[in-house]
């Protein structure tokens, strides 16, 4: 029988994964956006989104690092993971804002 925790960590898994495929999914069509009319806004737009989509693929890799990894290595791996949301939410005020 599966246990619960090995149950929990496969939906968090999975539901990790979708929010990733939506983020994929939101770079995508901001992208299309940006070839078929190419400003500046939509620019920043789409490197805000592909920088968001970066952010949660490096997310999805620490959390399944867990308990495995010794603390300096998880603080220096959520750092890191930090930096792409920064500089996505940075793009999307360049692109509301401009």
């Amino acid at each position: 029988m599966v246990s619960a925790d090995l149950l929990a960590n496969g939906l968090l898994l999975l539901m990790r994964l979708l929010v990733f495929g939506m983020a994929l999914g939101l770079t995508l069509i901001s992208f299309q956006s940006y070839r078929e009319n190419p400003t500046e806004r939509l620019q920043f737009a789409f490197l805000g989104f592909a920088f968001i989509s970066m952010g949660v693929a490096f997310s999805t890799i620490v959390g399944q690092l867990g308990a495995e990894a010794d603390e300096l290595t998880l603080v220096l791996f959520r750092s890191v993971e930090t930096i792409p949301f920064v500089i996505g939410f940075a793009m999307f005020y360049l692109s509301l804002y401009r």
